[in-house]
């Protein structure tokens, strides 16, 4: 078996991902703004498992949620590791943390209120961009 190493982040890298990660986090209900966080070509997994690809698909996504109850489904993330496998691509490992605001008659089943989320960056220019977001539910 081959033995990888990763690159070693710079500290000016690592602050600008989780800069990212918390710009992501903020703007979770701001369907201006998220999208614009995200590469092009984006590709996203939710925890239910709903596939979106590229941007336009993830802004429709986004404005038709935030236009539902699903506006009241919010979550925090927490790092746990931040890696690069090439000078320009890092992998972020977070655990997610699901909050569903949405009364009883609006709820619909959500999987887990836990999900491991795993990000692709990659480096655009001098900034990072999300080019994957994968969410798998923790079950309890």
């Amino acid at each position: 078996m081959e033995n990888i190493k990763h690159a070693r982040i710079s500290e000016s890298d690592e602050k600008a991902i989780r800069d990212l990660v918390r710009q992501a986090h903020e703007a979770q209900s701001d369907a201006r703004k998220l999208p614009t966080l995200h590469a092009e070509g984006v590709v996203i997994v939710n925890v239910v498992g709903r596939r979106l690809l590229g941007r336009s698909s993830f802004e429709e996504a986004m404005a038709h949620a935030l236009a539902s109850p699903l506006k009241d489904v919010t979550t925090t993330v927490r790092i746990i590791d931040i890696r690069l496998v090439a000078p320009d691509t890092a992998i972020v490992s977070c655990i997610k943390s699901i909050h569903d605001g949405r009364s009883a008659s609006e709820t619909t089943d959500i999987p887990s209120s836990t999900g491991a989320l795993t990000y692709v960056l990659i480096r655009t220019g001098n900034s990072w961009q999300i080019a994957v977001s994968q969410t798998t539910p923790i079950r309890a």
